[in-house]
């Protein structure tokens, strides 16, 4: 079996989930740099889409939604029963991507993260009117190697993009904002870094394996009238639980807004 990312994109093939070999893997990317990210994977690149597809079976479509349509319509000729297409391209339905193809070609749309690339990845997927069950066993095998796996209803996938595709940069400030809190007391950045990066790998480790209500875990942490409680309340008190709130909320918003400029872009062409 070839999987062929088209464009470097694709963190499930760099997130390199050892299913498969280096040189079993053909990717396409019209830039040189990009070329030689994958060569340096082990993987066979080139320029030209349409050889990839021809000799794959898996076809992850890693590009930026604007320039789906163009490749689906250059692949589209290439497309038979033996390929699966897997979609990373934000905003573009299933619907929309079974249109652009031959009938009955089998589609399944992904959100994965970032995080993926170090194999702690939170992927969704959406299945097509095609799709069999072994695609979706094999989407799952897929995305397992590089983290966690979900198939949701496509009705999801905003909120899902704002919660797990944009969830890691709120982490990010948040683990900045902790550290830089811990050297304003003293402690050295690197230390600071250390010891905050696991507190969240740990936190999150725990919330997950003993599946026991964060609250509940909060509580378990909070001592009355103590050092974790004066911070909790300083926490409440600058509304942090409402801003992660609104931060879902708006960024969900702002998804819903820009599939409806990419859907109008693309009904212009």
């Amino acid at each position: 079996m070839y999987v062929a990312p088209i464009r470097p994109a694709s963190v499930v093939i760099k997130g390199r989930c050892g299913l498969t070999k280096g040189e079993a893997i053909l990717a396409s990317d019209p830039v040189p740099q990009s070329i030689r990210e994958f060569e340096d994977l082990g993987a066979q690149a080139s320029s030209d889409n349409r050889a990839v597809v021809k000799q794959s079976d898996v076809v992850f479509l890693a590009v930026k939604p604007q320039v789906l349509p163009d490749v689906l319509s250059n692949i589209k000729p290439y497309v038979g029963k033996r390929h699966l297409l897997i979609s990373i391209a934000m905003g573009i339905s299933i619907k929309d991507i079974e249109k652009a193809l031959p009938p009955s070609t089998r589609v399944i749309r992904v959100m994965p993260n970032t995080p993926a690339l170090v194999r702690n990845g939170a992927s969704v997927f959406v299945s097509g009117s095609s799709t069999t069950a072994e695609d979706e066993v094999l989407t799952r095998r897929l995305l397992e190697a590089v983290g966690t796996c979900d198939k949701v209803p496509e009705s999801m996938m905003d909120v899902v993009t704002a919660l797990s595709g944009s969830g890691p940069a709120y982490i990010y400030v948040i683990i900045e904002a902790l550290a830089d809190g811990a050297v304003r007391m003293g402690m050295p950045r690197d230390l600071a870094y250390r010891l905050v990066t696991q507190t969240v790998i740990g936190a999150g480790n725990m919330a997950r394996t003993t599946k026991i209500h964060p609250g509940e875990l909060k509580d378990n942490v909070t001592s009355p009238a103590g050092s974790t409680a004066e911070g909790l309340y300083f926490l409440e008190q600058h509304r942090l639980r409402s801003a992660l709130i609104g931060a879902i909320q708006v960024a969900t918003q702002r998804c819903k807004e820009m599939n409806e400029q990419i859907k109008k872009s693309l009904s212009s062409r």
